[in-house]
């Protein structure tokens, strides 16, 4: 149960990319914001400059549909999971914090190859392999896996990067291709850690 007694009827919110877990921003709700948030499942704060309640997205329909959300220890701090519907912040930025780069560009990488899935474009480099089929996706992953190491063993730093680029670009394709994602992977090497 959450205590908004603590902070005068305000507690505060971080915003977190589900996919991504980059944080996205920091907002306040009181209980009724906090009400709205669960029954519409799409973020809404309590704007303290506004002085009313304010779904994010509702004047950009840059929505946060929320995906899950936890209540820190003390039961005066929420942490929200979100499915942004575009950018967050309102100079068309994915974060409020105005960071150097995502550093989990992996992460929504596969977020576009699954969009490129569900909506496929004619011109997409991801629609021409997915049209070629699972032996030619795989068999690409192994021309990369290849110009990868002859990259790390003979050529530039800049061509090993790119070639690693190039490898993890097709893995991503092909794990897309097999019905798994990152986050399978990432528990299995965890399990292995243990």
């Amino acid at each position: 149960m959450l205590d908004f007694a603590k902070g005068d009827g305000l507690i505060p919110v971080v915003i977190q990319d589900n996919q991504t877990l980059e944080v996205l921003m920091l907002g306040y709700m009181n209980e009724e914001a906090w009400t709205k948030t669960q029954q519409e499942g799409r973020v809404t704060f309590y704007s303290r400059s506004k002085n009313r309640l304010w779904t994010k997205g509702e004047e950009s329909g840059n929505f946060l549909e929320v995906v899950s959300s936890h209540i820190d220890c003390d039961q005066d701090t929420l942490l929200i999971k979100v499915k942004p519907a575009g950018p967050t912040c309102h100079t068309g930025a994915r974060s409020c914090f105005q960071t150097a780069y995502n550093q989990n560009f992996l992460l929504q990488l596969e977020r576009i190859i699954q969009q490129r899935y569900d909506m496929p474009a004619e011109e997409s480099y991801v629609n021409k392999l997915r049209g070629r089929g699972l032996n030619k996706i795989a068999q690409k992953v192994g021309e990369e896996a290849v110009e990868t190491v002859i990259a790390a063993l003979a050529e530039t730093e800049h061509d090993f990067i790119n070639e690693s680029s190039d490898l993890f670009f097709h893995l991503l394709v092909l794990l897309r291709e097999k019905g798994l994602d990152l986050q399978t992977i990432a528990k299995n090497l965890e399990s292995r850690h243990q």
